[in-house]
Parts: structure tokens; sequence; C-alpha cells
């Protein structure tokens, strides 16, 4: 594994570096925004461990110029801040995953392994398809209606967790476990944003595809209905 690391701590990056070559992890550390930008151009990484909080261009400017040039290499973010304000719009913009800081280099490394493994394709690839709306599990691509629609690494996770529960409701509350997002800590709140924002992505409004169920959760239709 090769990975970036886009971060103004010197002595962060020195911490991981020791902790991470023994487990055959090869971290490249750039010291701020435009840096980590110009050592992407150059490819050959696996995954970006991208700070939130840095002088000049901040993690979130990075993260919307790398999505909005195409990269979809996953992106873990850090964080230094407990509001989840931070999380949400990260995830929002495209990020795989976060973790706040202070955090442990292991943990890291778990976080690390388990981007990686959502972001390769599975061993067989799977086509789901409900109410017009079509996911390939292994080339991670979605369609409505024929059409192609880019969607973020999560709202990829979250449609196909709702197209294999196609017809039945899903709880807002278990929805990021069961898109296989356990391990991403956000309320309801956001969970309601993220639908919302996929909703938009899919034309789905007024909602027909995706419904929601008042005080329980989410159900998409088996079938494209009338609104």
């Amino acid at each position: 594994m090769r990975v970036l690391l886009i971060d103004d701590d010197a002595r962060l990056a020195e911490l991981l570096g020791g902790y991470l070559t023994p487990q055959g992890v090869t971290m490249v550390h750039a010291g701020g925004g435009q840096a980590g930008l110009a050592q992407l151009q150059a490819g050959g990484f696996d995954a970006v461990v991208l700070d939130v909080m840095m002088p000049g261009m901040d993690g979130l400017a990075v993260l919307r110029k790398l999505r909005e040039a195409g990269h979809r290499i996953p992106v873990l973010m850090l964080t230094a801040r407990g509001d989840e304000a931070d999380r949400v719009v990260g995830l929002e913009l495209g990020a795989d995953d976060y973790i706040a800081k202070p955090f442990s280099p292991r943990e890291l490394l778990a976080r690390l392994r388990a981007v990686l493994r959502r972001a390769q394709p599975d061993a067989v690839s799977e086509k789901l398809s409900a109410a017009g709306i079509t996911v390939d599990t292994g080339s991670r691509e979605a369609w409505v209606d024929g059409e192609p629609v880019e969607l973020t690494g999560l709202e990829i996770d979250l449609l196909t967790a709702l197209l294999r529960r196609a017809g039945r409701v899903v709880p807002r509350g278990a929805l990021m476990e069961l898109a296989g997002r356990g391990d991403v800590t956000v309320g309801e709140r956001a969970v309601d944003v993220h639908i919302s924002r996929l909703r938009k992505k899919l034309g789905d409004d007024p909602p027909t595809r995706i419904r929601t169920v008042r005080g329980v959760g989410y159900l998409l239709a088996r079938a494209t209905e009338e609104p």
C-alpha cells in the first residue's frame, strides 16, 4: 500500500511513517494542500490521508479540487474538531471515511485497509436494479433510467444497501451500518442530508423512488411510482 499524507504536522508524519512502514505501508508526506495536489498528479498512490485544518488551502478545498478533477482515489479525512458538520461536509464532497484526532496509528491502518477493501471491485460483480435505478457493485457505477449518474463512494454504498432491500423499510439508524459504513459515526440528521443529496442526483424530486417512512427510515420502491 502506498499512501499520501497531506498534513502540515511534520511530527505526526514521522510518527505514522515509523509505525506504518513495518506494516507494509509506504507513506509519502506533503506538508500542505498545494504540495499534496502536485504529488497526486504524479500518481502511484493507493489512498490519501488528508488533514482538514491546514494553513492556506485546507483539506476540504483539496478534496473538492480532487473530486472535481475526476480522481476517485480513496480519501480518509483527519479532523481535530468534534463538530459533526466537518464530517458531513467531508463525506458530501466525496471523502470515503474520517478519523478524529487524536487517534492511534493502529486505528488509522485499520481504517485505511477498510476504505481500500470498499474501493476494490467485488470478486463477482453484481448488478442490482429497482425503480429504474441500477448499481454495478463491481465497477461501483450507477444508472437512472439507463443514464449514468455520478455518485460519491458513500452515496453508492447507501444506494446499494437500499437496493438490496428494495420494497422493505430500512431503519434510519441502521442505514450506515447496512451500507458497510458502521465505522463512520454520524447522526440521523446527517443520514437525512445524504439521502436528500442522493435523491437530487437521482432526479427523485418529489421522492417517488426513495420514500421516507416517517419516524422509521427509508424505503426504495421496487418499481417507479407516480408522484
